[in-house]
């Protein structure tokens, strides 16, 4: 009988297998956990099935669809315009399923005790007009910025959505990933960043104000699924052309109760069930 041997990678690449994958994912670094999570599942109930994820960002995913290397694209952003009609282009069939939600959620080291930041202050604060902690109600440190290379998907969300599309303080470290992020800021008691909540495993988040006299509200799964956390997104498969077979049973059962539920054990947040149920393909 053959044996399927799986081997989770400390990287943050699944591999599968004595045989080749016959599914593969691709893209957001924000994603692989849950990915690898859905796998995981999905292979012990159905043993013939193989599948691999790996991440990258969401920018090298729609590359990689596009050129054809991977069967499905993890994305924590939408498809830029360009990106959009470069797959019209190229006749590629490209097609958007939302899978499960996420809050961008603001890491800091547990030591800080800043508890809550305004978007208005967090643009201060990654574009370089705000540098000290002591303006933000911290001690007198300087900020230390860490966050995403620009490939990233959320990177590219919190550019459009909290720095209104400023260029980031040419002082913000850029690191390849949100696990890095969260490594960083528990050394660091000066640091701010930003990822998936999912991550927030050894750092605390501050709570998130729309305005500066509104309450702050913290990345739960109830704030995201309403949306009343300010900074809360759709996390996203994109394929090209039709799928096959493999392909779309493994994204229905993610859309399913059963799938959803384990994106919530993972720390992501499901989608509402009539979202999950309207995205189901045919």
């Amino acid at each position: 009988m053959r044996k399927s041997l799986l081997t989770l990678m400390f990287a943050g690449i699944l591999t599968v297998s004595v045989t080749a994958a016959n599914i593969t994912m691709k893209g957001s670094d924000t994603m692989v956990r849950l990915g690898q999570r859905w796998a995981e599942e999905y292979m012990k109930k159905n043993p013939g099935s193989v599948i691999q994820v790996s991440g990258g960002g969401s920018g090298t995913g729609i590359a990689a669809l596009f050129n054809g290397t991977t069967d499905i694209c993890m994305a924590s952003r939408d498809m830029k315009p360009k990106e959009y009609a470069d797959a019209k282009a190229k006749n590629l069939g490209v097609a958007r399923i939302a899978v499960a939600l996420d809050g961008i959620a603001i890491f800091l080291n547990k030591e800080n005790p800043v508890a809550d930041l305004s978007i208005s202050q967090l643009r201060a604060i990654y574009t370089g007009e705000l540098t000290n902690w002591k303006e933000v109600g911290g001690p007198d440190a300087t900020i230390i910025l860490y966050g995403r290379e620009n490939n990233s998907g959320t990177y590219a969300y919190f550019k459009e959505h909290v720095l209104q599309e400023d260029d980031f303080a040419d002082r913000c470290q850029t690191l390849p990933g949100t696990a890095s992020v969260v490594n960083a800021l528990t050394k660091d008691t000066k640091g701010i960043g930003y990822g998936g909540i999912a991550w927030a495993t050894t750092v605390k988040h501050a709570g998130v104000k729309s305005t500066d006299t509104s309450k702050a509200v913290h990345p739960t799964m109830e704030a995201v699924s309403s949306g009343e956390y300010p900074i809360s997104r759709e996390l996203y498969f994109f394929l090209r052309g039709e799928p096959t077979v493999e392909v779309k049973n493994f994204i229905n059962w993610a859309l399913s109760p059963e799938g959803q539920k384990v994106a919530e054990s993972a720390d992501y947040i499901p989608l509402k069930a009539e979202a999950a149920k309207a995205n189901v393909l045919k």
